[in-house]
């Protein structure tokens, strides 16, 4: 989830920024603040960091450093026993917004559409991990059906395992995204490492399409390739295209996330990465061993916020640690992952002198 209150309360001064306007530090922070929400919103919990996949374009492939951990279940349950959805009220606000200020409608589909209509619905259950590794997950969906909270999580459909998917099906998952980078084994293997696959992984995500239709799940499936600059590419996400036509899914090319890593030079067409980031003030990032860091992005948790195994939700997000972490983003402190290995534009880009 992303906080909608706040990103429509920011939308005009945000813009206004991007459009080459300075203003004085003062002012931006408190303005920033007024439209903070002292309740937290999570965007994204990590309940592993274990993957067997050797992503090309994941820094967690060659620069984690972090043990891998899962999150206890009480732990999970703690977390999101603090959490509440947005009021059907607060998300049809939400969507005449998108639609007046981004000119994106309801029925799209593509990577825009996606953050903004779906991402502010959801929890994210992945981060630097592959949920499908985590046994826990059907348990996970079902307290936060629960409790009103939509999940959602990002996977390779290799590691899909058909007795929990479906498990996670009956239990009220809302989306479960397949990563999907070629419909050739050889080249998929290129991108995502040896355990990964079209052919089987196929087979399965159709299988999972035919118990939708017979048993009415809900869920939605969506279809992912990520938009790495390869020559072939194209032709690829094309082909993709065909051999989901006419079924039950939601199929987009993504922008490359962290494209620092790999520096290829890319120009993305996400809003997520074109504004700056304003995850300071809108959501927080829990991760497998408990820890608040700065977002999912931080894949060896280097900004830590808080402890959720000791500290309230609120604790943290009100606490001193957020409030320096939020002035860090304003002087672009040196030497953090936010302004050495991070894509987004940060605030302190926008000061006047």
């Amino acid at each position: 989830m992303i906080d909608i209150e706040f990103y429509m309360k920011v939308h005009d001064l945000k813009y206004r920024l991007l459009n080459g306007e300075k203003m004085p530090r003062a002012f931006l922070e408190k303005e920033l603040e007024s439209y903070r929400s002292p309740k937290p919103v999570v965007y994204n919990i990590e309940t592993t960091n274990a993957c067997n996949m050797r992503c090309e374009m994941c820094p967690r492939t060659t620069m984690m450093t972090r043990p891998v951990e899962t999150m206890k279940p009480e732990l999970f349950k703690r977390v999101i026993d603090q959490l509440e959805p947005f009021s059907e009220e607060q998300l049809a606000r939400w969507e005449k917004f998108v639609l007046e200020k981004y000119k994106i409608g309801k029925n799209e589909m593509h990577e825009n559409h996606y953050f903004l209509y779906v991402i502010p619905r959801v929890i994210v259950l992945h981060g630097y991990g592959d949920p499908l590794l985590d046994k826990n997950m059907p348990q996970y969906v079902k307290w936060m059906t629960e409790r009103g909270l939509e999940s959602y999580f990002s996977c390779n459909p290799a590691n899909i395992d058909m007795e929990r998917t479906i498990e996670t099906f009956e239990n009220g998952l809302g989306y479960v995204k397949y990563s999907i980078e070629s419909v050739d084994d050889l080249r998929h293997k290129e991108v995502r490492g040896q355990a990964s696959n079209f052919t089987e992984s196929y087979k399965k995500i159709l299988k999972l399409l035919d118990l939708k239709t017979q048993r009415n799940y809900k869920t939605t499936i969506v279809i992912t390739m990520i938009n790495l600059n390869k020559p072939w590419q194209a032709d690829e996400f094309e082909r993709l295209q065909e051999a989901f036509k006419g079924m039950d899914v939601y199929v987009y090319l993504k922008s490359q996330d962290q494209m620092w890593y790999e520096n290829t030079q890319q120009v993305t067409q996400s809003i997520h990465w074109l504004e700056f980031c304003q995850f300071p003030w809108s959501s927080m990032t829990i991760k497998s061993n408990g820890e608040a860091t700065e977002c999912v992005e931080d894949f060896n948790n280097e900004i830590i916020l808080g402890d959720t195994r000791t500290e309230s939700m609120e604790e943290i997000w009100n606490g001193e640690k957020y409030k320096q972490f939020r002035k860090a983003h304003f002087d672009l402190k040196p030497g953090i992952k936010c302004t050495e290995q991070c894509d987004m534009k940060l605030i302190g880009e926008f000061l006047s002198k």
